[in-house]
């Protein structure tokens, strides 16, 4: 499967994409050519067809809504949830988003532009206004007549909020809870009132990290006075979180996410991503090159200082970008929060320091043996100070930045790496004056 191509004469295709499974049919397709992608839909039994298009990638799915014609074009849209219809959308201009709005039925139309009103990376971009709603006067018996008939346009029926008629949220209950209670049993004396809710304004991310930690397969999400609008499912969740990983990846890299899968993305615009960050850090690149200017009659007294200084802030950028990478992890998943700057900084110092003067002893020892001991003294001296100082910088800056509102991502390695460049070099100029008196 994973090196199939498709083409209109090969031999038993149509079998081979049948018995293939859903999940790893959508792997391969995602990233096929687009000839060979369109082939394939094409060939696939209409309901696995439907059921495989739900699990591309959104500009994947608008290429093969592009290349099929109307009638198939209506059912696939149909067949989508309103969130996931929402997401593709997204990627569209407001005039084609439109145009493929316009042929939804007037009720997935509504209900697929409440999802688009909210902000983009808000819980309500991601929730279902689909779902099961269970009031609490119901009995088991009810509650099980009310899941058979509306189960085909719910999101999910193993977890249901329970909400009055004002749409009130109470709680919610396990389908498993229904099933094995008695049919007389109101779904009030079922339900767990002690659940987690989120408004429709919460960050995706939140909302999703909530849901991963506390194990939840659904989240009611809620307008003012708690009103229920829709539900929140762990797979919508995990998506999320797959997202914002790659996105901080991305970043980290001095780099802005694509969105899309790799091979889908035009050469300029990986450029585009790439190019603002990289001049960026090409700007910041001069502060080393001053230093370098500045201490030019120290390097021209003492030649030998320039061999260390590729080593020096090589360690010194590593040992930045190993913290802040830490701490970016760390506020992602709320290990740690802007409130522990102090706790932090200080555990990254000595972290910083413990590393920097193990590093040291190798450093002295071996260079001993081929300098000066002046000059083994020295880059011995600056390890120390240079990991310390990277350390407390990488540590901080993502700190700094989470308050500042900025992604902590794009203060992690490549940026906290050209800092502490030019500030290791001034510090390995500064302690080699001290030390050879020059």
């Amino acid at each position: 499967m994973q090196g199939m191509r498709i083409s209109d004469d090969a031999p038993g295709v149509e079998d081979r994409l049948s018995e293939a499974e859903p999940h790893a049919l959508a792997r391969v397709l995602n990233r096929a050519p687009s000839a060979d992608r369109t082939r394939a839909m094409r060939a696939l039994p209409n309901d696995k067809a439907v059921w495989v298009f739900g699990l591309l990638e959104p500009t994947n799915q608008l290429d093969v809504l592009q290349s099929a014609d109307e009638n198939e074009r209506r059912r696939l849209l149909h067949e989508m949830e309103p969130d996931d219809r929402a997401r593709m959308l997204s990627f569209l201009s407001d005039d084609d988003a439109e145009a493929l709005l316009q042929q939804l039925t007037p009720d997935e139309r509504a209900t697929t532009r409440t999802v688009l009103g909210y902000p983009r990376h808000s819980a309500g971009r991601i929730m279902s206004p689909e779902f099961m709603r269970l009031t609490p006067e119901m009995s088991v018996s009810d509650a099980l007549v009310a899941i058979r008939a509306g189960q085909k346009r719910a999101e999910t029926v193993f977890v249901m909020p329970v909400a009055n008629d004002d749409m009130r949220l109470l709680g919610t209950v396990d389908l498993a809870q229904i099933v094995l209670a008695s049919p007389d049993m109101r779904i009030a004396d079922l339900a767990e009132r002690n659940v987690p809710a989120v408004s429709v304004m919460d960050d995706q991310e939140e909302v999703a990290r909530l849901m991963k930690s506390a194990d939840l397969m659904i989240v009611p999400v809620v307008e003012t006075q708690d009103r229920l609008v829709g539900i929140i499912t762990f797979d919508d969740a995990m998506e999320v979180l797959e997202f914002e990983e790659g996105e901080d990846f991305a970043r980290s890299g001095a780099a802005e996410p694509v969105g899309r899968p790799y091979l889908s993305v035009p050469v300029l615009r990986l450029v585009q991503s790439r190019i603002v960050w990289l001049s960026v850090l090409a700007v910041a690149a001069s502060l080393t090159v001053n230093v370098l200017n500045a201490f030019e009659a120290t390097l021209e007294s003492v030649v030998t200082l320039a061999l260390f200084i590729p080593l020096l802030i090589g360690i010194g950028g590593n040992a930045g970008a190993q913290s802040a990478t830490t701490i970016v992890r760390a506020l992602a998943i709320g290990d740690v929060a802007p409130r522990d700057a102090l706790r932090i900084a200080w555990r990254e110092t000595r972290t910083g320091f413990v590393m920097g003067l193990v590093i040291s002893v190798f450093a002295f020892v071996l260079l001993s043996f081929l300098f000066d001991l002046s000059i083994a003294l020295v880059v011995a001296l600056t390890l120390i100070f240079i990991c310390t100082l990277a350390a407390l910088v990488g540590s901080l800056m993502p700190v700094i930045a989470r308050v500042l509102s900025i992604d902590p991502a794009v203060f992690s390695a490549p940026f906290v790496t050209t800092v502490v460049d030019a500030s290791g070099l001034l510090i390995y100029f500064l302690v080699a004056r001290a030390v050879l008196g020059v």
